[in-house]
């Protein structure tokens, strides 16, 4: 049990950011490093982490790719938790999707203070769903793929699964600032913004 909480902490560690580390893996020369998408959380030291299992992914979301990849999911897989291991393709969009997840449900949160990410997916859901498509519109253009269908689905039985969470838009660069430089670059080459209503929401809370 030693060995998982320590293995735990590293994968946390490593997965902190909770968002877009490809630019930084890839300007540290680890395009192909080996990845871990971590659907699972703990509330505070000491108690045991809630897995990411959900009410459309009852097989659990947490995800990992590359070399280590099955040695990570047995030791997960050992201590309770589930894991899968994914090419490299169907681990992006997982990736992309979460990225997605916290970038939406975090920006429509912010705008309704107080409001939980259980709040995000059952009062506001018209908000958040119209951020999620844009969002995704915009990543698999960029990264060139085909997302499954009824994301919209996943992320929200995702918010239900973690709906005490609460809402803030935090590690611009790692989350929302992705997305924000897709809308910079495009308007620097005289395109429209692909993220306008992502923009002009980051805009009205003033973080950018």
């Amino acid at each position: 049990m030693m060995i998982l909480k320590l293995y735990l902490k590293l994968l946390l560690n490593l997965v902190g950011a909770n968002g877009m580390l490809e630019p930084w893996f890839q300007s540290k020369g680890l395009g192909d490093a080996d990845q871990v998408l971590a659907y699972f959380a703990v509330s505070k030291l000491g108690e045991p982490p809630t897995d990411g299992k959900t009410d459309t992914n009852p097989e659990g979301l947490t995800a990992a790719y590359g070399k280590w990849a099955s040695a990570v999911a047995a030791r997960l897989q050992n201590g309770g938790l589930s894991c899968k291991v994914l090419d490299k393709e169907p681990f992006q969009k997982q990736m992309l999707e979460k990225l997605i997840w916290i970038c939406a449900f975090m920006l429509v949160g912010a705008r309704h203070p107080g409001a939980t990410v259980g709040a995000v997916e059952k009062e506001y859901r018209s908000e958040v769903s119209k951020l999620i498509a844009e969002l995704a519109a915009a990543a698999a253009a960029e990264k060139s793929l085909v997302f499954e269908d009824a994301m919209e689905d996943r992320l929200c039985a995702y918010s239900r699964a973690v709906a005490h969470f609460p809402t803030a838009v935090k590690e611009f660069k790692w989350r929302n600032g992705w997305f924000y430089s897709l809308s910079e670059k495009a308007i620097a080459q005289g395109k429209p913004d692909p993220c306008p209503l992502h923009t002009a929401w980051l805009k009205e809370l003033k973080i950018v």
